[in-house]
């Protein structure tokens, strides 16, 4: 069964599922052209998932994650410095990676971070 929250971004549920409907408005992320939805922020399960949108010619400075950064690839491409990604790919970080991102012209991901379990044990 599913459970609405309400609002525009989820937790993870204690039990049970929940779902976002429709999402919620773009936000600005911080860095110039980059464009973020929320959809679970969640710092108790040590977990963010963003659809996050970049304009055509938008970059970043190198920087990196406290966290494992995944990226699943929707639309148009970026780069780094190891490579392009365009539509089916995937890309994983590690905890302070550092990379920069370039978008010659604009791309939708699915970006997860998470905590790394490891950094725990």
């Amino acid at each position: 069964m599913f459970e609405a929250l309400g609002g525009d971004v989820l937790t993870v549920p204690a039990t049970g599922s929940a779902v976002l409907r429709a999402g919620g408005d773009w936000r600005p992320s911080g860095t110039p052209g980059f464009w973020v939805k929320p959809l679970v922020e969640d710092a108790e399960a040590g977990v963010r998932t963003w659809l996050m949108k970049s304009d055509p010619g938008a970059s970043s400075t190198l920087h990196s994650h406290d966290e494992i950064e995944q990226i699943f690839v929707m639309e148009g491409t970026f780069s780094d410095a190891e490579g392009s990604y365009g539509p089916g790919d995937f890309i994983v970080r590690a905890v302070g990676a550092q990379h920069l991102t370039s978008c010659t012209d604009g791309s939708l991901s699915l970006v997860i971070y998470s905590s790394d379990a490891r950094s725990r044990a």
